[in-house]
């Protein structure tokens, strides 16, 4: 008996959902904090991702929970018509963190990868099309990022803390670091992230302390700002 296969996807865009949100401090997931009737951060999160499929490339959304998160998976399958959903238990079996939830994902991947945090919402004009663009610029170096400049340490230290360089039309970035404990030398901060299929692997490297992070080289398609709605408290 034959039965139909999903569609191999053009790229796959990794949410990952398992975290716990401390910091948000609300009784609810913070990527369903309502921010206008009907729209939720998650909404606001995946609106490049959703602008992926509108171009007509076939998107694979690989969402990674854990049991306390089934609200989200719920929330989610209002996506089933842009893209292809497959949800992935985070698994216990690794170290706990971001990217444990990375990992658990990656097998699951095919083509180009983007990251995709579900607390981080890019604003100003034109943020729509700036995944699109990245996952563009990633043939050049293999990795891609979309940035916003930040001078603040406070800020930096929560953030993937980037030293960006060169011109409006060809930004780069010269050294990477997540949540650096001294952010001098950085001047912006990632909010997604994009890599080709030979180099997914290292994916996790990006968001965990101690590694050698993959970004330096990385093209950058800077954005107006970046809100991280874990660090901020309801």
């Amino acid at each position: 008996m034959h039965t139909a296969s999903a569609p191999v996807p053009d790229v796959s865009v990794v949410l990952p959902c398992a975290g716990f949100g401390t910091r948000f401090g609300a009784p609810y997931p913070k990527e369903l904090h309502c921010l206008a009737p009907g729209v939720t951060v998650l909404d606001r999160s995946l609106e490049a991702a959703v602008e992926l499929a509108k171009s007509g490339l076939a998107v694979r959304l690989v969402v990674v929970f854990g049991t306390h998160k089934l609200d989200t998976v719920r929330y989610l399958t209002r996506y089933a018509d842009t893209f292809q959903l497959v949800f992935v238990h985070q698994d216990e079996s690794l170290e706990p963190g971001l990217g444990a939830a990375i990992r658990s994902a990656l097998p699951m991947t095919h083509g180009p990868v983007a990251l995709v945090l579900p607390d981080i919402v890019l604003t100003g004009a034109d943020t729509a099309g700036s995944l699109l663009a990245a996952l563009r610029e990633v043939g050049r170096s293999g990795w891609s990022v979309v940035a916003a400049e930040e001078r603040d340490p406070g800020t930096l230290r929560q953030m993937g803390a980037l030293a960006v360089t060169g011109t409006d039309g060809a930004m780069t970035v010269g050294a990477a670091t997540d949540k650096p404990a001294d952010p001098s030398g950085f001047n912006a901060y990632w909010g997604m992230v994009a890599v080709t299929e030979d180099e997914a692997h290292r994916l996790p490297h990006v968001v965990e302390s101690g590694a050698v992070s993959p970004l330096p080289g990385a093209a950058a398609l800077m954005v107006e700002g970046i809100v991280n709605y874990n660090a901020l408290a309801v």
